[in-house]
């Protein structure tokens, strides 16, 4: 029960997030579609070191490992991010304009690639938890990836609904760009028997990955345009959200 719980948290952030198309009159407000991307990226940026990597740099004394690890995930993610045609939130697509379905359909893309390195990150975390009974730190992780993704969901649905999609058909597609999360936490689950000898170098992974999303995409989007001070602060208020909730869970 505990491990589904797990699995569908940050499911649900998405679909909270995904609803803000019922309670926002401005779809298009830039500003704070790029404070949400601050505070999603201070919240993965945290998770990672607190929830992954130092977790893992407790078990494994070889600091290489952890550095192997980091570098597989994000090449990882580099690796779809050229594969999957996709858009950044909050960019134009120049081979686009003009045809919404293919914009949107890129965008759903880009935002499904970045829930697959968090699903991975709370499998692999729940996977050690079932090993030793302490679920407390997979919770802490699965809220502070829900968190995350409640702006993330957001920066999914209000410009489908700008565009012209209707407000059920905006929130059905961006609460269901976060179905990955569970589905590839559960799949890593499934490989825990493998993840768990190796535990260093997959926690490690997913950091990686995590980090790749917040670099190339997320804080790119926070810090465009004017007033790029307000973005920064919600970064470090999503950061410290997710730094709490680890000390106090963890």
């Amino acid at each position: 029960m505990i491990m589904w719980l797990g699995l569908l948290i940050p499911f649900f952030g998405t679909t909270l997030g995904s609803a803000c198309v019922y309670f926002l009159k401005n779809t298009n407000n830039e500003l704070l579609s790029r404070c949400f991307s601050g505070i999603a990226s201070g919240v993965m940026v945290a998770a990672s070191i607190w929830s992954l990597l130092m977790p893992a740099m407790e078990q494994e004394k070889n600091i290489l490992i952890i550095v192997l690890g980091i570098f597989l995930g994000a090449l990882l993610l580099l690796f779809l991010d050229c594969m999957i045609p996709h858009i950044h939130p909050g960019t134009d697509d120049e081979e686009g304009k003009g045809s919404h379905l293919k914009k949107t359909t890129k965008l759903v893309f880009a935002v499904t690639l970045h829930n697959i390195p968090e699903g991975m990150a709370v499998g692999v975390v729940l996977a050690q938890a079932i090993q030793t009974g302490n679920y407390f730190s997979a919770l802490a992780l699965s809220i502070g990836i829900a968190i995350q993704n409640f702006p993330e969901g957001a920066i999914l649905s209000l410009p489908l609904k700008s565009n012209g999609f209707s407000k059920n058909k905006a929130f059905m597609i961006g609460a269901l760009s976060g179905i990955v999360e569970p589905i590839f936490g559960y799949i890593t689950i499934l490989f825990s028997n493998w993840i768990l000898q190796g535990l260093p170098l997959c926690l490690s992974f997913a950091a990686g990955a995590m980090l790749f999303v917040v670099i190339e995409e997320l804080v790119p989007e926070m810090a465009q345009g004017k007033h790029s001070n307000l973005p920064t602060f919600f970064f470090l208020l999503g950061f410290c959200i997710m730094m709490m909730l680890d000390v106090l869970l963890g």
